[in-house]
């Protein structure tokens, strides 16, 4: 199946478990039908993952690139409030520009202090991430034009995140998780650019991977792993 069908069948599937991230959580299944168990105690919104997973098994990990997709409407909901127009090449440059920010963040965090380098092939101790950043809601686009112009807001908008982890030989689902994140909201309106929304989607993207990281690191102190 292509990569970007499964990808949407899983956030089909996560949407109709959960049609939104505050959703009570007593309201979510315990049990997915792929028999992922859902995770109480996660940093993330929704965790779901195959019971008895062992991650110290894995040193390496294999990471593909990012599935990225707009919030519904946001290109006709930014043009009807904006003065600037955004069009489909300005949101394929802005899709390219995540992806982008997406691999360098992850690469550098999981990497980090001898952690788990990035690698191209599978192996028996190589994790895959399959990752989809979804809802994306940029409110101050730096977008070209020929005038000098500037866009303020209070926040450089929001994201989230739908992950799925297999074991890369197998293709065993370990498993998946959604979450959403919005940048700090300023008690002012600040000046946009494509400076400040870099480092808005890096603060985000950072939490993100430093989770995984975590687990990682977590799951390999339990076994007494290095």
């Amino acid at each position: 199946m292509h990569a970007k069908s499964r990808i949407l069948i899983g956030l089909t599937l996560l949407a109709i478990a959960c049609p939104t991230l505050a959703k009570k959580s007593e309201e979510l299944p315990e049990v997915t039908a792929d028999g992922l168990e859902r995770v109480h105690d996660s940093e993330w919104a929704v965790v779901y993952a195959e019971p008895g997973a062992d991650l110290s098994v894995y040193q390496k990990v294999q990471l593909l690139e990012p599935y990225v997709a707009f919030k519904k409407d946001w290109r006709r909901d930014y043009n009807r409030s904006s003065a600037q127009r955004v069009t489909s090449n300005d949101m394929e440059r802005i899709k390219d520009r995540m992806k982008k920010e997406f691999d360098e963040v992850f690469r550098e965090v999981l990497s980090a202090d001898d952690g788990y380098p990035i690698v191209d092939a599978a192996g028996e101790d190589v994790l895959l991430l399959r990752p989809a950043i979804v809802d994306l809601d940029p409110v101050a686009p730096d977008l070209p034009t020929a005038s000098r112009s500037y866009s303020y807001a209070r926040s450089a908008g929001s994201m989230s995140i739908y992950l799925e982890i297999y074991d890369s030989v197998t293709g065993d689902l370990i498993a998946k998780g959604l979450d959403a994140k919005a940048d700090r909201n300023n008690a002012y309106m600040q000046w946009q650019s494509s400076v400040s929304n870099k480092a808005a989607a890096k603060r985000i993207l950072k939490s993100w991977a430093q989770d995984l990281r975590d687990a990682l690191d977590q799951a390999h102190e339990a076994t007494g792993k290095p």
